[in-house]
């Protein structure tokens, strides 16, 4: 029992309680729910909460995720992926995870106690032990239902048995263009007791967390706790601090290496002001370590300290409070963490420790550098706060501000006119940039992995051809994607224009060796140039990386290169995002080649090189009326394979994966395939505001053949040679399709596949396109597959993990909206009715169009208007129009 507590619930605290008490009986119904103060989009319950796991972290700093029964999972906390992980005190059956239990005392001594989870899914009931699932052997709640629009959760659970109803809101803050508080390495749990009882009811909640620094997922599997390799927690520290307004547990290792990945701190703390708490638990055999520490917080809602010295000891913070009857209490924590040793894309822990093995100390790790291993790279996140304590001092104060921020922002773009499947998509992939596919190292550059592998980042190198299809960091925080386009240009640009396809780091080594350029990652880069450019409005981008952009487009015709015979027909070897080489004209080369071609004369003129814009101009005109001519075949455009030979010579700087003794007959090609991106530099086109690159009415077509023939309303007969992402019942728009026979012996390589970026991209063109109902269908089937029960809705995979491809799904918005916006000339596109969401990546708000006005509302950044577009009719207002967050205009149109 611990100090503060008493046989009869703390009862000196309960005696001021009990006169409000006998006045009000405060009855309350069991089942009625508290009211979710949140905005929220999507309700998970039963059994399609078995794959919920909403990720809870800043940008660039790694997340824990918050199951659909309540329960953290994927703790991926260190430096990398770590699918599934869930830390556990010692390496055993009879280890613990981190759990959050309640306990309640009512008015007449009557005591429960509750592990704060839904039920388990019958699925997961058996192992080679009994159930394996972390917390499986505790008393549950009855029921929970998950509330959620990202980055918010709330769950309602339900348990007849206890006094109190008992919700969870969840939630790290994010705000459009706030880069700084959307990078906040920690996540929120606001514990709702609401007493539906007739008398006072005494509520403590027991979180407790194993200090497991040391031991991510991926050292996990190699055996960590091993001598062997002397990595894992090893004599790991809880202490119990006190700061301005919080309390709580900090977690340090004396001896895990200050070089290794899984090296740092972290925090657990709370804003309650009573509480007991433990740094350690038991050091008893055969499980009686959890029974101890059961026994121990059933007696009296309290826990009494403990010490094993184990390597990974067990913290337990437990607050408590009395609730009134009929009356609400609010538990907060917070957990915060500080991990600075982010190796380079495919360095080992290894080598950086037998890198480090000689060095002294000091030598080794100083300030948040290790300068023992050339492969650091750290994280920025690490330079904002100097450990996983001055997070929480720093943020829990913050909270307040910060929470209003991202609700104002869920709930603006909530409530715009846009169809709930295309706001879900584009809502919950957002996730994707808080994930391990995302970082920014401690020099504060933005890198991403292609996606995530269970155990580490998969394809590394910010991928040009991949990350081109993105418009959710270009439209939302637009301060990354210029970073993204100041390294492409910066450091990642040959003298002569080569774009590489992946980054290497450290920085310093990327263009040692170069990547080769992918034909469509190079042109999709200088259409996001153009597109950041335009949001921005930034002449200092402009004029810092216009050269560089300028050398990218020449590169285009280098002899032996993609269209050295400068014709606007990119017929070269052409690497690009399905891993293999094109040979020979095909549309999804193409019309990135003329997207890039039409962003060239845009900004050329800008910068006063009209002999330039004109060239761009005149090889644009060229390629648009062949293509449309020669590779449109009435129903959709084709790939004419053109073999170049066994002895062609190709340029070194664009040659990828190809096997020259397959040059005569080259395998993998498209041929005769009804793409399903083959208009995406179209896609692109529209998202940045350039206008049409093909006539509109072979666009649609295109577009309704795709549908017609790429679409599967089940998969049941579907034979696929590779990997699968729609299975059984499912819908979806397959990769390609060989209406008209021909398909090579051997096609390129994911033919039969689907994926969400393409289907996404294509769906978002059939909206800009006016095919809404096409449009919407790709969508919702999209969204249909994540739907809690096979798979998780905030974890869109293609070759991995929390794909970055699927974060064109932004494109919606923008699509269906009609949203465009340019900071250079200061003009804002428009186009259908309503009130709508917008965000340029700089400045967001709301606006709403009617048949005579436009008003918008700023709630963050600055925004400047010229011009309105409306649906193509232009209208010039007496005045520019210069809003700043917070203001309001109306322009009569």
């Amino acid at each position: 029992m611990a100090a503060f507590g008493i046989s009869m619930c703390f009862e000196p605290l309960l005696t001021e309680v009990r006169a409000q008490d006998e006045a009000d009986s405060g009855t309350g119904s069991r089942k009625e729910p508290m009211t979710m103060n949140w905005p929220w989009l999507r309700q998970y319950r039963a059994e399609n909460l078995l794959k919920v796991a909403m990720p809870l972290g800043g940008i660039g700093t790694g997340t824990v995720s918050l199951g659909g029964r309540g329960d953290l999972r994927d703790w991926e906390l260190m430096n990398r992926p770590s699918k599934g992980f869930v830390p556990q005190q010692g390496d055993s059956w009879f280890g613990a995870g981190p759990s959050v239990l309640l306990h309640t005392c009512d008015n007449e001594g009557v005591r429960n106690t509750r592990l704060l989870e839904g039920p388990l899914d019958p699925v997961q009931f058996d192992g080679q032990a009994g159930c394996s699932v972390n917390n499986h052997n505790f008393p549950r709640m009855e029921g929970a239902i998950y509330h959620t629009a990202y980055p918010l959760a709330e769950i309602a659970f339900d348990c007849d048995a206890l006094p109190l109803q008992v919700d969870l809101q969840a939630f790290n803050p994010m705000a459009p263009c706030n880069v700084a508080d959307s990078s906040i390495p920690g996540a929120v749990f606001r514990y709702r007791l609401r007493n539906r009882s007739k008398g006072p009811v005494t509520a403590s909640i027991a979180f407790s967390l194993p200090n497991y620094i040391g031991a991510d997922r991926s050292s996990h599997e190699m055996n960590c706790y091993s001598a062997q390799h002397e990595y894992g927690p090893k004599s790991n520290v809880n202490e119990f601090r006190t700061g301005d307004g919080m309390q709580g547990l900090f977690m340090t290792s004396q001896d895990v290496p200050r070089q290794h990945s899984a090296w740092g701190t972290m925090a657990l703390t709370t804003t309650a002001a009573e509480l007991t708490y433990r740094t350690d638990w038991a050091d008893l055999s055969w499980g009686d370590s959890l029974l101890d520490f059961w026994d121990d917080f059933t007696e009296d809602g309290a826990v009494d300290s403990r010490q094993s010295g184990k390597d990974d000891p067990m913290a337990t913070l437990c607050p408590r409070v009395v609730i009134a009857a009929g009356g609400e209490q609010e538990i907060l924590f917070f957990l915060s963490w500080h991990f600075p040793n982010r190796l380079a894309w495919t360095a080992s822990d290894f080598d950086a420790q037998s890198a480090a093995d000689d060095e002294s100390e000091e030598d080794g790790c100083e300030e948040g550098e290790c300068t023992a291993n050339p492969d650091w790279v750290g994280n920025h996140y690490c330079t904002v706060y100097e450990d996983a304590w001055d997070v929480a001092q720093k943020e829990i104060r913050r909270l307040p501000a910060l929470e209003a921020e991202t609700v104002a922002f869920v709930a603006d773009f909530l409530a715009s006119d846009i169809p709930e499947v295309i706001r879900e998509a584009a809502l919950f992939n957002l996730s994707t940039l808080r994930t391990q596919t995302c970082f920014r190292t401690a020099d504060g550059y933005f890198f991403g992995w292609e996606g995530c592998h269970d155990y580490q980042g998969c394809c590394l190198g910010s991928c040009t051809h991949v990350w081109n299809y993105e418009q959710g960091l270009g439209f939302v925080f637009g301060e990354l994607s210029r970073n993204m386009r100041q390294l492409e240009f910066g450091h990642s640009t040959t003298q002569r224009g080569q774009i590489q396809t992946r980054i290497t780091l450290p920085i310093e080594q990327n263009l040692v060796s170069p990547f080769f350029a992918a034909a469509d990652g190079q042109l999709g880069v200088i259409m996001r140039f153009y597109r950041d450019w335009q949001l921005s409005g930034s002449q200092d981008l402009f004029e810092a990386h216009w050269p560089m952009v300028k050398k990218s487009i020449e590169f285009c015709w280098i002899d032996h290169g993609w269209d050295a015979d400068e014709d606007g027909v990119i017929e070269g070897c052409q690497h690009n995002t399905m891993d293999v080489e094109y040979f020979g004209p095909n549309p999804q080369m193409g019309f990135w080649y003329l997207g890039a071609l039409r962003s060239g004369e845009e900004m050329a003129r800008h910068a006063g090189d009209d002999e330039f814009a004109d060239r761009c101009r005149k090889l644009f005109d060229s390629g648009k009326s062949w293509m449309e001519e020669h590779l449109f075949n009435g129903e959709f455009f084709e790939h004419k394979v053109v073999p170049p030979g066994k002895g062609a010579t190709i340029d070194p700087g664009i040659i990828g994966n190809i096997n020259r003794d397959d040059l005569d007959d080259p395998v993998l090609q498209l041929g005769p395939a009804c793409l399903v991106d083959q208009l995406v530099g179209q896609y692109m086109a529209h998202a940045c505001g350039l206008g049409d690159l093909l006539e509109p009415e072979l666009a649609q077509k295109t577009l309704t053949s795709i549908r017609a023939y790429n679409w599967r309303d089940s998969f049941l007969d579907h034979f696929n040679h590779f990997r699968s992402y729609a299975v059984g019942d499912e819908k979806g728009l397959l990769m390609a399709s060989y209406p008209r026979g021909g398909r090579p012996q051997r096609p390129f390589p994911y033919c039969n596949e689907l994926m969400t970026g393409f289907e996404y991209s294509t769906a978002v063109h059939m909206l800009f396109a006016g095919m809404d109902e096409v449009g919407l269908e790709c969508f919702a089937a999209i969204r249909d597959r994540y739907d809690g029960r096979r798979r998780n809705p905030y974890d869109e995979a293609e070759c991995g993990h929390h794909y970055a491809r699927a974060l064109a799904s932004w494109g919606g918005v923008l699509a269906w909206s009609g949203f465009g916006y340019s900071a250079v000339t200061g003009e804002l596109r428009v186009r259908r009715p309503g009130t709508f969401f917008f965000s340029t990546g700089n400045a967001w708000g709301t606006y709403r169009l009617d048949e005579t006005d436009l008003r918008i509302d700023l709630r963050g950044g600055r925004l400047q208007i010229r011009t309105v577009v409306t649906d193509g009719e232009r209208t010039t207002p007496p005045e520019p129009v210069h809003l700043r967050a917070g203001q309001n205009s109306t322009i009569r149109h």
